[in-house]
């Protein structure tokens, strides 16, 4: 039995230095002693090594190397099978020198990734995943998401994940998809969660976006707003201000401002005004009421019927009191962060004040 199991030892061959690079090679038979282990490959090709450098790398090693041997041969055995030869002797290579180049990767580098996760090399493990993701396609894609969850390697899963969430009709139509959805739907399952995740985050980034979008807009009302009744912009105004001090060009947000100008000469002269038949009058008035929340210049304040919507509300409670708390909180706060991107000297300008709140204040 003895002289068996030598006899399949001698006929085994060791591998040839093609496989191992020519630095390696150069520090392998010049800068060490003579190997004392042999690493076996899946095609009964060995690799000779060290232990003290195979033990000082990986924990995983080391225990195997410490782990008592049944044959009491003084030649040592480390099995690494299920993966090609190169990709073992390139994992070899690494141990040794902490290098890999971006062509063995591209060749080996799922292999790898799963050689450093069992042998718990998490210097080669992160940069396989690094590189295994940048090589993902559609049709690759979910045998990788299927290798990051068994070698527990969460960047490169997300990264899986986010490009079958972007490219799923073409997913679908993979080979790979389909293997998945007979053999895995547990995983299944977990995609199409994922997916269903990042479509609701989308819808509320972009529902989120579009609600900042509206509370600047009115922000801008409310400046435009205070604007046209303080100093006046164009042809609508303060009806008391002085030739001197009226401002016929546009404003810097003229765009706003012309809409607001149309909306204040509409109010003025509508006859549907009071009965409350006028869409437009409407919402001229809330945008007056907001203005009324907002304002806390009651008593210098030039925009028309401030005071007057201000003792409304403390009288008056509504039932809609609680959103357009949240609406007045809001505007107010896309209002302070306008105002902190203006120049220093803009936002302290003093403001004037003349005690008129009509309606009559506005020219046409």
């Amino acid at each position: 039995m003895e002289e068996t199991h030598n006899t399949a030892t001698a006929a085994t061959p060791t591998i040839s230095g093609e496989l191992m690079s020519s630095d390696f090679q150069f520090s392998y038979q010049n800068s060490l002693p003579k190997p004392d282990v042999q690493i076996l490959t899946s095609n009964g090709l060995r690799i000779p090594a060290h232990t003290g450098i195979l033990a000082s790398v990986s924990p995983v090693l080391e225990n195997i190397i410490d782990r008592p041997h049944k044959h009491h041969s003084s030649e040592k055995i480390i099995p690494i099978l299920g993966v090609p030869c190169d990709a073992v002797s390139l994992f070899i290579q690494f141990l040794y020198s902490s290098r890999c180049s971006e062509e063995e990767l591209e060749k080996y580098g799922i292999h790898l990734l799963a050689l450093s996760h069992v042998y718990l090399v998490p210097q080669l493990k992160h940069t396989c995943s690094k590189a295994v993701g940048h090589r993902l396609t559609v049709e690759n894609v979910v045998d990788v998401l299927q290798l990051a969850r068994l070698c527990d390697s969460p960047d490169l899963y997300v990264k899986c994940m986010k490009m079958l969430s972007d490219n799923f009709k073409a997913v679908e139509k993979t080979e790979g998809w389909k293997f998945m959805q007979e053999n895995d739907p547990f995983l299944e399952l977990e995609i199409l969660r994922f997916i269903d995740e990042a479509e609701s985050r989308k819808k509320r980034t972009r529902r989120h976006r579009e609600e900042q979008r509206l509370f600047m807009e009115l922000s801008e009302a409310m400046e435009c707003l205070e604007h046209i009744c303080t100093e006046g912009c164009t042809t609508v105004g303060p009806c008391d201000l002085g030739p001197s001090n009226k401002r016929r060009g546009p404003c810097n947000k003229f765009s706003t401002c012309e809409g607001l100008q149309l909306l204040i000469k509409h109010f003025t002269m509508c006859k549907n005004r009071v009965n409350g038949k006028c869409s437009r009058c409407k919402r001229m008035g809330q945008l007056l009421r907001l203005h009324s929340s907002i304002c806390d210049q009651t008593d210098s304040c030039r925009v028309p019927l401030c005071r007057q919507f201000k003792l409304k509300m403390q009288r008056e409670r509504r039932g809609d009191e609680t959103l357009w708390s949240l609406l007045v909180k809001k505007v107010a706060s896309a209002r302070v962060m306008s105002s902190l991107s203006l120049p220093k000297r803009k936002r302290e300008e003093p403001r004037e004040t003349i005690h008129d709140h009509g309606i009559r204040n506005f020219r046409k």
